[in-house]
């Protein structure tokens, strides 16, 4: 089992089993939605991801953000309201996965190993270079 959380750890949830896919995605509201060039994913089956703590009314930090993605479909976006971490992406493009922000995986955990596949690399930064042996997509998918 993984676990992740939040920067205040307001939020906290886990998966079990091994990523389906560890994914590197250069689209612009990847950009926006990380503050940084890109984000890092673990994306896993939505079986077997579940929120810990923080989606209850008493507790409430789990919020929401819909994005229409370039294929016209959304892109709900988690996030928690009190410190603002990025914690991950439901798409529904891809309804049985949730693309986990690998920053916000627990002991060491959001280093990836082995990038499996670059999403959007027609928006890659100029700085950031191509992960080799990674597929590159120039779109998703």
């Amino acid at each position: 089992m993984t676990k992740g959380s939040c920067m205040c750890g307001a939020v906290t949830y886990e998966y079990t089993g091994e990523p389906a896919v560890t994914a590197l995605c250069h689209c612009l509201d990847c950009q926006k939605w990380s503050g940084g060039a890109y984000t890092s994913n673990v994306v896993v089956p939505r079986a077997s991801f579940k929120i810990t703590q923080g989606n209850t009314p008493v507790v409430g930090a789990l919020k929401t953000y819909d994005a229409v993605g370039n294929s016209g479909k959304v892109n709900k976006h988690f996030f928690c309201s009190t410190c603002g971490s990025s914690l991950y992406t439901e798409l529904e493009i891809m309804p049985d996965v949730v693309c986990i922000k690998a920053g916000g995986l627990d002991g060491g955990a959001a280093d990836i190993g082995k990038v499996g596949v670059e999403f959007y690399t027609k928006d890659r930064v100029s700085f950031a270079h191509e992960i080799e042996g990674a597929k590159q997509e120039k779109l998703f998918g």
